[in-house]
């Protein structure tokens, strides 16, 4: 499943850079597929949504930083554990209920951001 970021955030920033698909916006940005990734065009979004790579949308959080669940692969093919929940002081980078993903699907959606 996704990591979220929860309310307890306290926006130090330290999650962001650790994220190998950009997936971490400070709060108040806006957010793109093709923002760190090698995605192009069109893309179909978990809930089957379509939309523009470049696309800029609307952030998720205004207050604190946040994860774009599309973009989220728990950085499985990349480190062995989440590099947001392991740097973040106050241990606020939880798996996102919402999001329930496979090992498989999330290896799946690493190789669709980056072709």
């Amino acid at each position: 499943m996704a990591i979220k970021i929860t309310e307890e955030c306290i926006n130090c920033g330290a999650c962001e850079p650790e994220c190998p698909n950009n997936a971490i916006y400070e709060g108040g940005v806006e957010w793109a597929l093709s923002d760190g990734t090698s995605v192009k065009g069109s893309f179909t979004l978990m809930d089957g949504t379509v939309m523009d790579a470049d696309q800029r949308n609307s952030p998720i959080s205004v207050d604190t930083y946040y994860i774009v669940p599309n973009k989220c692969t728990e950085c499985q093919g990349f480190h062995e554990e989440p590099q947001c929940a392991a740097v973040c002081p106050v241990d606020c980078c939880v798996p996102d209920e919402m999001y329930q993903e496979t090992v498989d699907e999330l290896m799946a959606k690493k190789e669709r951001l980056h072709l």
